[in-house]
C-alpha cells in the first residue's frame, strides 16, 4: 500500500511504484525532461521548415537536423513511428499528475497525438506492406492528398504542443497546490532543496 505525506516540499510517496513517483514526487522533473523531447523534436521540424521556405531545398533534401547527418535515418518510417509512440507514451504516463482544467487541456493534446500516431501508423503499414495510399509513389499520411506532408506534420506537431503548453501552465500556477499531487505548483517561498 502506498501512503502519502504533503510536507512543505510537497507530496512525498512512500513505498511508490515508478509510475506513482513519476505522477508525484517526480513529476516536475519528468514533465521538464519530456518537454525537452519534444523541443528537440520541434527543432527537427523548424530546420526542415527553414530548409524548406528560407533556403528554398527541394523538399526531398530537407530532412532537418538530424536528416543532415543522417539522411538514411530520417526517411525512416519506423523513426517517426517511433517518436509518434514517445510522446503518446509520455503524454498518458504524465497524464494522471494533471487535475481540473489542467487535465482537460492535457486530454484535448492526448487526443489529437492519439491521430497523429495513428497517421504514422498508416505510414509505416504502407512501408510493411509495399502498397502506397492514393497511388502515391512514396506513403502517404491520410490527409496528405489534401496538405503536403511537412506542412501537415508541422500543424499535426503544433495542435498538439499548443494544448500541452497550456496544460503545464495550468497545472503549475500556484494556486493549483492544495488541488495537485506533486511539488509542480509549490509556491516559490518553498526551498525544494531541502
Amino acid at each position: 500500500m502506498t501512503t502519502y505525506a504533503k510536507t512543505d516540499a510537497g507530496i512525498e510517496l512512500h513505498d511508490a511504484s515508478f509510475w506513482q513517483r513519476i505522477n508525484g514526487t517526480w513529476h516536475e522533473k519528468a514533465l521538464w525532461a519530456f518537454m525537452a523531447v519534444v523541443i528537440a523534436h520541434w527543432a527537427e521540424h523548424i530546420i526542415q521548415g527553414a530548409q524548406i521556405w528560407l533556403f528554398d531545398m527541394e523538399r526531398a533534401d530537407s530532412l532537418g537536423g538530424l536528416g543532415y547527418f543522417a539522411p538514411w535515418l530520417v526517411s525512416s518510417e519506423a523513426l517517426h513511428f517511433g517518436f509518434a509512440i514517445v510522446m503518446l507514451s509520455g503524454l498518458i504516463a504524465l497524464r494522471p499528475g494533471f487535475h481540473g482544467k489542467s487535465r482537460k487541456w492535457w486530454d484535448i493534446s492526448l487526443a489529437l497525438q492519439g491521430w497523429h500516431f495513428v497517421e504514422h501508423a498508416v505510414l509505416l503499414a504502407q512501408v510493411i506492406v509495399g502498397t502506397n495510399l492514393f497511388g502515391s509513389p512514396v506513403p502517404s499520411s491520410l490527409l496528405q492528398p489534401f496538405v503536403p506532408r511537412a506542412e501537415l506534420h508541422l500543424f499535426y506537431n503544433l495542435v498538439v504542443f499548443i494544448p500541452m503548453v497550456v496544460a503545464m501552465w495550468l497545472h503549475t500556477r500556484p494556486d493549483q497546490d492544495h488541488t495537485n499531487g506533486c511539488t509542480c505548483a509549490t509556491p516559490e517561498t518553498v526551498d525544494r532543496t531541502s
